[in-house]
């Protein structure tokens, strides 16, 4: 395994659903070069047919979570996890543990000087924040979420607001943020935002990002 270079700063992205969280990870690998490791990616592959997530998923909730052609059915296990805290907690702690072994190992391919960006919905369910240098935590008002998961996503509105429900506070996660993008204008206003939130953190360096404690 590649050893990762000591001056990359490494940056947990979240938000909640639709806040505009792929508009961010976008500008920041177009204009800052940026390392995108997006867990979304990795728990989909970790999930194909032969796969240790999906193994472990049948294992835990059973054969009805597969199609009949042997693919994970995202629909029934959405259905089962989004309306049971419990057995949400039993999926995240099977596919969460793999995610990080799997970002970790990408993240060792980063060039030195990258920014690292790990693109993770649940960074703050998961208790993530401390492995970070930096969180950005991208917010949209709860109104234009909604409205974007019904028109883009085609999901009613009861079943966006039931997945914004399953996810952490907008409080939650201002909790964990180093840097918070507020997504209410155009997409140029989030664009600056970005580019003013790399700016602050190239600014800092690294022997300073943990200075008065640690992860």
């Amino acid at each position: 395994m590649t050893q990762q270079p000591e001056n990359n700063p490494r940056i947990g992205l979240t938000g909640g659903i639709a806040a505009g969280k792929s508009t961010v990870a976008r500008r920041l690998a177009e204009e800052h070069g940026a390392l995108i490791i997006d867990a979304d990616a990795i728990v989909r592959k970790l999930q194909e047919p032969g796969e240790r997530g999906l193994e472990a998923i049948v294992a835990e909730f059973g054969e009805d979570m597969l199609t009949a052609s042997g693919a994970l059915d995202r629909a029934r296990l959405g259905a089962v996890v989004f309306n049971d805290e419990q057995a949400r907690e039993r999926l995240n702690a099977i596919i969460h543990p793999m995610v990080r072994e799997e970002a970790q190992r990408l993240a060792d391919s980063a060039a030195p000087g990258q920014l690292i960006v790990e693109d993770i919905p649940l960074l703050v369910e998961s208790g993530q924040a401390g492995r970070f240098d930096h969180v950005m935590v991208v917010e949209a008002p709860l109104t234009e979420r909604v409205r974007r998961m019904v028109e883009d996503r085609g999901m009613s509105e009861d079943d966006a607001h039931a997945r914004i429900k399953a996810q952490a506070t907008d409080e939650q996660r201002r909790e964990a943020a180093t840097h918070l993008l507020v997504n209410h204008g155009s997409v140029d206003d989030l664009h600056k935002a970005v580019d003013a939130a790399v700016a602050s953190i190239l600014a800092v360096p690294r022997d300073a990002e943990h200075s008065g404690g640690t992860d």
